[in-house]
């Protein structure tokens, strides 16, 4: 019996087509893994699409911290993904990046794009904000997915603990307010991210030599 992985690419029409949402905190390869099964499923002679919204880089391209990068689609809060789709010739499948900042409307757009048109979706983002509480979009993936996958590349806490939760940084202190959603990186700007274990997050510790 042959198996398929996050990495495999099954040829149009093998099978019904499925929707999978692929999370986990920051740094644990979400995009690096969004831009290796574009590849694969194109070497296949898979035609996609590849969307994102609120890029690290700022504009319109799926970038990731090991220095891989691909031009995308920006999913604008107006923008209707089914139209979007059916515009085109032909699409097989796609790679939906930063998913958890998509809108509730969008995540359903994608459930009927796999449902009424046949098209494999691949999504990818973060389960949950600073507060630890669930994006909307990605509670709906949860809800809707065919599959549900915890990305396994280990993220580690500055205590060795394995990382879960992504703290905000503003001024050197972690934030426990503030709107659900600010672009930021984990460098050293005056609001930036850091993946905490379970009881650092809670107690707002960030380790030696910050506040």
């Amino acid at each position: 019996m042959t198996q398929s992985s996050a990495l495999s690419a099954v040829p149009s029409g093998a099978r019904d087509a499925v929707l999978k949402f692929y999370f986990g905190p920051m740094d644990c390869g979400k995009s690096t893994l969004a831009l290796q099964m574009n590849y694969n499923h194109g070497r296949q002679g898979r035609r996609g699409l590849v969307l994102t919204k609120h890029d690290r880089s700022g504009g319109p391209k799926i970038t990731s911290r090991i220095g891989l990068g691909l031009e995308a689609i920006e999913v604008e809060d107006s923008l209707d993904l089914v139209r979007l789709v059916t515009g085109h010739a032909r699409v097989d499948y796609l790679i939906c990046d930063e998913a958890c900042f998509y809108s509730v409307e969008q995540i359903e757009q994608l459930a009927d794009l796999v449902d009424e048109h046949g098209i494999d979706v691949y999504a990818f983002g973060l389960a949950s904000d600073f507060r630890s509480v669930m994006f909307p979009a990605a509670q709906r993936l949860f809800e809707l997915a065919d599959e549900v996958c915890r990305l396994q590349v280990e993220v580690l806490c500055w205590c060795g603990r394995p990382g879960q939760l992504n703290a905000r940084v503003v001024g050197g202190a972690l934030a426990r307010t503030g709107e659900q959603v600010v672009i930021g990186d984990t460098d050293a700007s005056p609001v930036r991210y850091q993946v905490l274990c379970r009881r650092h997050h809670r107690s707002g510790q960030l380790g030696e030599g910050t506040a």
